[in-house]
């Protein structure tokens, strides 16, 4: 077992004889083994209560709470921990009896220090394989929970201005290993962003681990960061590790870090200053190395003048930041992105030949997307599903309109042309940001001639 393994385990020496205790204790701490003592079962059981301990080394003849008892406690309380039980009264049946009881192993009074020290190892890379198979299963069980949820865009997709800007920062934030604070409104794709930093960075080997922060409160919030002991709560019936060691050596996605509590803020700031926790319920203190990419869609400055986010936390965070457009400030993307969401789906759905016509993209160019990417990959999946032709045609996008045109209508309040005018007055400056001011795109796109989108702008207001 090299020596960081043997840094990272932790012994409990239970013995009375306080010359023996002693004793063991040295050998093992020479060994590099983190070592407690205690001289009684009942001081045993409390130094577990109150620090996490790999190996329990106990006597067994001892008086008030003997060396069975206390197995038996640690084996009902204390499940990841093991037990070598040793006696000077060593005699078949009481070793029987100690491995009945779940006993890792048994020796009798004399050893020497070699069998002690051998003993001693075996036992702990038994459990070091045991915690990597542990760990496996909780990424696993992580990575499961994942393929459940639908947060993918696709990759990231576009060839403007702006997402070159976006695409310039990602290469220099991969050089670094501070944290990263990614801007922008919901649908933008901030994962993606997140996920194409941690793959092109040092850290790419290492795991991605995600945690959206506005979904969940902050008692479980907590849990979910830090982890938790057995029974610090209702319903903890085992130990869990946080998001934070499951990311050790990789990147912690902090997605919607702005609606995170006060309380748990502090505590996420002393874990990016000191790389420190202690789970829930637990005094035990955990060092990690993860470098931190926090998300968020609120404007964090405002926050912290209004004491809704801490500062020194801000400014922790906002040590990289990268801001993503929206797709309305991005339109010549759409193109590109309809026709990378129609190929991906199209496969999904077995409709790969499905073609979308340029009067489609063009409907969909002057569209204003107030749900961003994550919108137009929705309304690409609906039209696919919905198509009983091979070509989408700009029909397949109306219901988009008129579901979000942002006309409110309140009983019998707004009357029918006036809705119309109101429509027809935001597709016509729809039309115009899309094509730049140019009119007679704009009017292309809209399917009138150049002399009706005058008058139209003219009938409306619009300059």
């Amino acid at each position: 077992m090299n020596k960081k393994l043997k840094e990272k385990m932790q012994i409990l020496v239970v013995e009375d004889n306080e010359t023996m205790r002693e004793g063991m204790i040295k050998i093992l701490e020479k060994e590099g083994y983190k070592v407690y003592g205690a001289s009684s079962g009942v001081e045993g059981i409390s130094t577990l209560a109150n620090r996490r301990c790999d190996l329990v080394i106990t006597d067994f003849k001892m008086t008030g709470l003997d060396g069975l008892e206390l197995l038996n406690k640690i084996k009902r309380d204390f499940q990841d921990t093991e037990v070598i039980v040793i006696t000077a009264y060593g005699t078949i049946e009481l070793a029987v009896e100690a491995m009945k009881c779940g006993a890792w192993d048994f020796m009798t009074k004399p050893f020497s220090k070699d069998e002690l020290k051998l003993k001693v190892e075996r036992v702990l890379e038994i459990i070091n394989q045991r915690s990597v198979v542990r760990r496996l299963a909780d990424e696993n069980r992580y990575l499961r929970d994942e393929v459940e949820i639908r947060f993918n865009y696709g990759e990231i997709v576009g060839e403007s201005r702006k997402m070159k800007s976006v695409y310039r920062a990602i290469e220099k934030v991969t050089k670094s290993d501070s944290s990263v604070l990614i801007y922008g409104e919901s649908g933008t794709g901030k994962e993606l962003v997140a996920r194409a930093i941690h793959n092109n960075s040092l850290r790419k080997n290492g795991p991605f681990i995600r945690v959206n922060c506005g979904a969940l409160a902050e008692g479980v919030l907590e849990s979910e960061l830090f982890g938790h002991e057995r029974g610090a709560f209702t319903g903890a019936l085992r130990r869990k590790k946080g998001r934070f060691e499951l990311a050790d050596h990789g990147t912690l996605f902090l997605d919607e870090i702005g609606d995170i509590p006060m309380g748990t803020q502090v505590k996420l700031l002393r874990v990016l200053q000191e790389r420190e926790f202690e789970r829930v319920g637990g005094e035990e203190t955990i060092k990690v190395d993860v470098r931190v990419i926090a998300a968020t869609h609120r404007n964090l400055k405002e926050d912290v003048n209004r004491e809704r986010f801490r500062e020194d936390l801000y400014y922790r965070l906002h040590i990289l930041p990268i801001e993503l457009p929206p797709l309305r400030e991005r339109k010549e993307d759409i193109p590109l992105l309809a026709n990378h969401f129609l190929k991906k789906i199209g496969t999904e759905l077995n409709k790969p030949d499905l073609i979308i016509s340029k009067e489609a993209i063009q409907r969909l160019i002057i569209y204003d997307w107030p749900g961003n990417v994550r919108e137009l990959e929705n309304a690409i999946e609906r039209a696919v599903v919905l198509s009983e032709e091979n070509t989408i045609g700009p029909e397949d996008f109306n219901f988009m309109f008129f579901e979000n045109s942002g006309t409110k209508i309140a009983g019998n309040n707004l009357k029918l042309q006036e809705s119309l005018n109101r429509f027809e007055k935001k597709l016509i400056e729809n039309a115009l940001i899309a094509s730049g001011g140019i009119k007679s795109r704009a009017a292309k796109m809209l399917g009138i001639k150049e002399s009706t989108l005058y008058y139209k702008m003219e009938k409306y207001g619009i300059s």
